[in-house]
Parts: structure tokens; sequence; C-alpha cells
């Protein structure tokens, strides 16, 4: 399935600075939507959606600031980048401590928009393929047999096939064909790497198969 393509969100209840954005976004080639309310924009969010949100820091109904925080609270990853008004600089650096990407000080230029607009939407794609590989490394993850399982911690810890062999009761030959089998299922092409996606999984500590049991250092 190819990916969706970017769509850049404009929240804006001024009608004329809402068309001018959309307008010149699509100018450029960007898929651009307007809404002239918050609660407008949360009647069709789709999360899933690529891209990033324009919004107006001040709005009657729900403000942008607002629009912000139900968007954390329904842990969107969308980077948020605010239009303020002169006096809405304290606002809107509150709104970056709240986790917004940017924000822009009315009057701007058409280039330092797009500028920022672009740097929002290259975060978005980093942020998702991040999450598309760790999503894939836990799907991975989940084929591993309760066997492997525990190689796999152990490796992480950073044991050699001789400590691991004594801490799970098995003869190294077997660990060496169980890491094998593991480094098949994760698509690992290394020890380094195979490492780095346990670290990613949060795979860092291995349960002793016996608490009495002595262990080496």
């Amino acid at each position: 399935m190819s990916e969706r393509a970017p769509t850049i969100c404009v929240v804006d209840d001024d009608a004329a600075a809402r068309s001018s954005l959309r307008l010149l976004l699509k100018s450029l080639g960007l898929n651009a939507v307007a809404y002239d309310k918050a609660a407008a924009f949360l009647a069709g969010y789709d999360p899933a959606q690529p891209g990033c949100l324009l919004l107006d820091i001040r709005m009657p109904g729900m403000s942008g600031l607002e629009l912000q925080q139900e968007l954390n609270r329904r842990g969107t990853i969308s980077p948020v980048i605010f239009i303020t008004g002169h006096g809405d600089v304290a606002m809107a650096v509150e709104a970056m401590q709240h986790g917004a990407f940017d924000f822009l000080q009315k009057p701007f230029r058409e280039q330092e928009l797009l500028n920022r607009v672009q740097k929002a939407l290259d975060r978005d794609r980093a942020v998702r393929d991040q999450l598309r590989g760790h999503e894939a490394m836990q799907l991975r993850l989940e084929t591993l047999t309760p066997r492997e399982r525990e190689v796999l911690e152990a490796v992480a810890k950073g044991g050699s096939n001789k400590v691991i062999a004594h801490e799970l009761g098995i003869s190294q030959r077997t660990v060496e064909i169980h890491r094998g089998r593991v480094m098949q299922k994760m698509n690992a092409e290394s020890l380094a790497q195979l490492v780095h996606m346990a670290t990613a999984l949060g795979i860092t500590h291995l349960a002793p198969k016996d608490a009495g049991a002595p262990r080496r250092p």
C-alpha cells in the first residue's frame, strides 16, 4: 500500500486568513484543508493522516491552545505550528512548552511559513517512520518462541554463548542455534543491530531461570 500524502490542516476563524493560507499551500502542490473552528477539525480528525497543523492561537469557542491540549490527550503526533498576533508571544511560548513544533508571528513572509511547514512535515515523516519501524520489530519479536526470547534477552544483557548456556541450563551449541534463529526472525544483519533492536524494544534484562543458581560475572 502506498503511503498517504501529507495534509496540512489550517484551523483559523478568520475567513480571509484561512483562505489565503490554504491557497498558498495548494499553489506549491501541498495538500491543504481549512477549518473555521476547532470543533469542525476534531469532528473529522484522523490521527493516521500524515502532515501538520497550522493553528490560530486565538479563536472563539475552543482556542488554539485548548485544541493543542485536546490533541495531546489523544496522543497525536502531528506537529503543530501556531500562528500568533503581536500580543500572543507569551502564549506561544507556553504552547511550545506543551509540545508545539513552532510558532509564527503575524505578519510573516510566505517563504518563512513554507520553511516552517516543510520542517514540520519532515519531522512528522521521521516520527511516523520510526513508529512503523518499531511496530515491525514488535511483530517480529512476537514470532520468537519463549526460549528464543530468553536468548535474546540474554544477548541484550551482553552475555556470551557460554554464560547464556550456563544461565539457561542448555548447551552452547543449543544457544548458537537459538541465537541464529533469533537473528533470522528479527531480520538482524549483525549482533550489534540485534542488540540495538532489543534496546529499542525495552529488552534489557534477563530473569534468571533459578534465582538461587550461581551466576558468573
